[in-house]
């Protein structure tokens, strides 16, 4: 019997067997008579062989075979002769020699190669296109890894003892973190659904209902501005939650599961441990706080030695939070075309100018600034920088969020220029006590910083304090290689201290039972004390595969300017629909 089979299933067992092989045209070529075409499907690429003195009908019908035509072909396989063998095809031992073929569909012209230079292709022509994309062996590899993380998740939760709970997709509004896409009710004229933004709520309200240990690879949606490490419109993330347990708990089934998923589906080099620090320390010492940790470059500060120097671009004497920060970049030589390509890099992170001293072989130090500091500045800061030979310092002078955010653009900048980090290595980092609440420059409002139903420490009593910035939650977030790849919380658990935290920003109670109404009331039937995390899984595979784009992790994936190109949408709806919603679209106003 003949028998179908794909181009990975064939071996030297197959040698002189009679099979059907069903897939694409990937390349076609004539030797002197003798075609050779290579088929291909997801699993390989087999060549077969067209000979007229095998059988000439079938020679005929290969003749008008072009790429990406789906043909079925029925031939004897044989040995490849030695020369001719390409170890670098799976099936390099072997060759088909066909003696009957079927053209089951002929196919246009692809808008751009299906080789390694399709990725040079523009990226709306590709996504336009995307069911054709998905045939070149970069982008196909990508939803394998996909898929093959996945099935590893799931597994490692299930086998961890975790529930799957799949919680709604259509839900309630309500002021978490971003912009709420809404989906408007037909049977409930001017009331809308909401997508949710993260399962929070749904997630703590399962620990009322002991699923004491939850997870899900959950959808969620948030109307923000795409960027390369943001997917426009939607995304995905591994959600747990747990009940009775401390931030130790958490750390330490996050990392057991990183470690595992690591070794699973990459060949990434992972640390022994993982870093952790305060959200205060890493935006101290690095300005972020998501901190690559593959490099060195730790700020240096030196505000004390300048306060009194005569540099006018060093000092500030009515701005109490003023700094002056320093990095060092070891054994580089920089052009001075280099550095001031450098400097608009900080003028465009709002630095009024990027000031450097050089200490090369020919004159050392040297640097525009030196004329201004007096000789024990110069020794006092060199005794905490300990510049060497062909080191650089670059400085930032600004009030301290100012000053630490535009030495970080210059870190990274150097990180890049210089291939600083190796791209093999993972550096994971836990940043953790996030303030509770920030302040906005301009209003003086209070609003919360990270997620609003964490838990501050000191609990209740936290929020009796004066100097509310200074709170500090159990919040945590965990940053790999500059990404923030998870974000989590012990949670408030007490409805009265929740209350109290959304009056601190203008929030009666009155709102929190409108917004939040199922957890007030569930909270009131005893809560366990819990807490959980979110895996930015799009993000975390991002970088596991070395993609500089999230898009490229979907797929079908949206276009930067928030579009689905191959499906065309957004689109406008017809107003018959509009009407059954009870939607008037107003004209825009230019």
């Amino acid at each position: 019997m003949l028998r179908t089979i794909t181009c990975n299933e064939l071996t030297l067992e197959n040698i002189w067997q009679e099979v059907i092989l069903c897939w694409w045209v990937s390349n076609r070529r004539d030797h002197g008579g003798i075609i050779f075409i290579d088929l291909r499907d997801r699993y390989g690429l087999t060549q077969i062989v067209f000979d007229p003195e095998d059988d000439k009908q079938a020679w005929l019908e290969a003749s008008d075979f072009r790429s990406e035509y789906v043909v079925q072909v029925i031939w004897n396989v044989r040995p490849r002769p030695e020369w001719q063998s390409n170890k670098n095809l799976k099936t390099w031992e072997i060759e088909v020699i066909i003696y009957k073929t079927r053209l089951l569909s002929s196919s246009k012209t692809p808008p751009f190669e299906l080789d390694d230079f399709g990725g040079l292709a523009n990226e709306e022509v590709r996504y336009k296109h995307r069911y054709i994309d998905l045939r070149r062996k970069k982008v196909l590899d990508n939803v394998k890894f996909r898929s093959k993380f996945l099935n590893f998740t799931r597994n490692w939760f299930v086998d961890n003892d975790f529930l799957e709970v799949q919680t709604p997709i259509f839900t309630v509004s309500s002021p978490e973190w971003a912009r709420d896409f809404l989906v408007p009710s037909r049977l409930n004229p001017g009331k809308f659904y909401a997508l949710p933004q993260a399962p929070q709520q749904y997630k703590q309200l399962l620990m009322v209902g002991w699923i004491d240990k939850y997870f899900q690879v959950a959808p969620c949606f948030r109307d923000e501005d795409p960027r390369a490490d943001r997917h426009a419109c939607e995304f995905y993330q591994i959600d747990c939650e747990m009940s009775f347990v401390e931030q130790d708990d958490i750390f330490k089934v996050v990392e057991s599961y990183i470690r595992d998923v690591v070794k699973w589906v990459s060949n990434k080099e992972i640390p022994e441990s993982f870093y952790t620090m305060s959200y205060d320390e890493a935006m101290d010492n690095y300005g972020s706080d998501k901190p690559d940790l593959r490099f060195g470059m730790k700020f240096v500060d030196l505000t004390d030695i300048f306060a009194n120097s005569s540099f006018s671009v060093f000092k500030n004497i009515y701005d109490t939070s003023w700094v002056i920060k320093a990095i060092k970049l070891e054994w580089k030589s920089m052009s001075r075309k280099d550095i001031d390509d450098l400097t608009q890099i900080a003028i465009k992170a709002w630095a009024k100018w990027l000031a450097y001293i050089i200490y090369d072989a020919v004159e050392w130090p040297r640097s525009p600034i030196l004329k201004f500091f007096s000789e024990e500045e110069i020794k006092e800061m060199e005794a905490r920088l300990e510049p060497k030979t062909w080191d650089i310092i670059f400085f930032s002078a600004n009030e301290f969020k100012r000053a630490v955010s535009v030495l970080n653009i210059v870190r990274l900048a150097l990180r890049d220029k210089f291939e600083l980090a190796d791209k093999n290595k993972l550096s994971f980092a836990w940043i953790v006590d996030f303030p509770m609440f920030q302040q906005d420059p301009v209003t003086g409002k209070l609003d919360f910083e990270h997620n609003p139903f964490s838990m501050p420490h000191g609990w209740v009593e936290a929020f009796e304090r004066l100097d509310l910035l200074n709170i500090k939650a159990i919040q945590y977030d965990l940053s790999c290689n500059w990404y923030e790849i998870l974000s989590g919380s012990i949670r408030n658990h007490d409805i009265e201290s929740l209350v109290k935290a959304f009056s601190l920003v203008w929030r009666d109670k009155q709102e929190v039972i409108d917004k939040f109404g199922a957890m007030y009331e569930a909270f009131q039937y005893w809560v366990p004390p819990h807490g959980g995390f979110a895996i930015g899984m799009d993000r975390f595979m991002m970088i596991l595969i070395d993609e500089d784009n999230i898009r490229e992790v979907y797929a079908f994936p949206k276009s930067w300017r928030w579009q689905d190109v191959m499906m065309n949408t957004p689109s406008t709806i017809d107003q018959t629909q509009l009407d059954e919603l009870h939607i008037e679209i107003k004209p825009i106003e230019l």
